[in-house]
């Protein structure tokens, strides 16, 4: 009973209090709250430039975000588009003197020009998904002839996608332009916690928490994994058009299902006899987060703050630079 009154007390003080997301970006951090997102990027003459992007509140997206296993999508796919504006703006200027910008920018492929940036990223995003999902059933099928049953080809697939999963995240984090973007990953993670930690913000402080979170994208992916995995066993893998078909239907019902798999363990993580439950989530962010250093911490302290200055005085996103 004792436990059952600690977990409302949680969730009613979640609810209560404004939820901040982020992404990592090329040398910056972009914040999101309920209406506006920030990225402030560190630009080569060591100065902090920032893009704001308010949220288009549609009346229908947000009717959708109500609706349990729905509302998983809708936020993924908004996020996906959302991002790639932010990619956009810090991919452009991170590595141009301030003023060159019209100079040195390049051009969009064509695909970009007609459909915009939004589209394209979720595009890939939806391109991604299909190719992880894919990719493991045919290497699964291949091995049939070796491992049979359902219950091994599923076990097989699962641990394939798996293995791709942990394969393609420890290669790239080799790349230096990846390890520094893991790194402001690091850095945002850690603004939110000691944020939530209500602390002030500052790099001393931040400094000092842990560049894990319950709420990340990175536990989210490792989550479909196994959502997937159990959700398969529900579903016919023979023939191989069928399975293929099944996993192509399943992708929003392993996306909704995730997202709320995450939203819980977000919910659960100061209870003591819960919070192991995204433990496996935490375990991956070691490979898709870095220790930032202070310098990298100070733009994603500043990307927070102007979050916050806007939400407060929306008339100062005109001084930034916007779509």
């Amino acid at each position: 009973m004792v436990q059952l009154k600690y977990i409302k007390r949680v969730v009613l003080a979640l609810s209560n209090s404004p939820v901040y997301g982020g992404q990592a970006q090329l040398e910056g951090v972009m914040f999101g709250g309920k209406e506006h997102t920030i990225t402030a990027i560190r630009r080569n003459d060591d100065s902090i430039d920032y893009y704001h992007y308010k949220k288009v509140q549609n009346p229908i997206l947000q009717k959708l975000k109500k609706i349990p296993l729905v509302r998983g999508v809708v936020a993924l796919i908004e996020s996906a588009g959302l991002g790639s504006r932010h990619m956009q703006f810090s991919g452009d200027r991170y590595d141009v003197t301030p003023g060159e910008e019209e100079e040195h920018k390049e051009e969009g492929s064509r695909l970009q020009m007609i459909l915009g940036v939004a589209v394209v990223g979720i595009l890939s995003f939806l391109f991604g998904k299909f190719a992880f999902t894919l990719i493991p059933v045919f290497i699964a099928d291949f091995f049939s002839k070796w491992i049979e049953g359902k219950t091994g080809q599923i076990l097989l697939e699962s641990g394939i996608k798996l293995i791709l999963l942990l394969t393609y995240l420890y290669f790239i984090s080799l790349t230096p332009l990846i390890k520094r973007v893991f790194q402001y990953h690091g850095a945002e993670h850690k603004v939110i916690n000691c944020y939530e930690a209500g602390m002030d913000v500052t790099v001393e402080n931040v400094q000092a928490q842990s560049r894990l979170h319950y709420r990340c994208g990175s536990s989210f992916m490792l989550f479909t994994v196994f959502v997937g995995m159990f959700l398969y066993f529900f579903v016919p893998t023979d023939p191989l058009w069928l399975r293929l078909l099944d996993r192509i239907l399943l992708i929003p019902v392993v996306l909704g299902i995730s997202f709320e798999v995450l939203q819980a363990t977000n919910a659960c993580r100061n209870i003591p006899v819960l919070r192991f439950l995204g433990y496996p989530g935490l375990w991956l962010q070691l490979l898709t987060t870095r220790e930032p250093k202070d310098d990298q911490v100070e733009v994603a302290i500043a990307s927070f703050n102007m979050l916050l200055q806007v939400e407060q005085q929306p008339e100062i996103a005109a001084t930034l630079n916007h779509d």
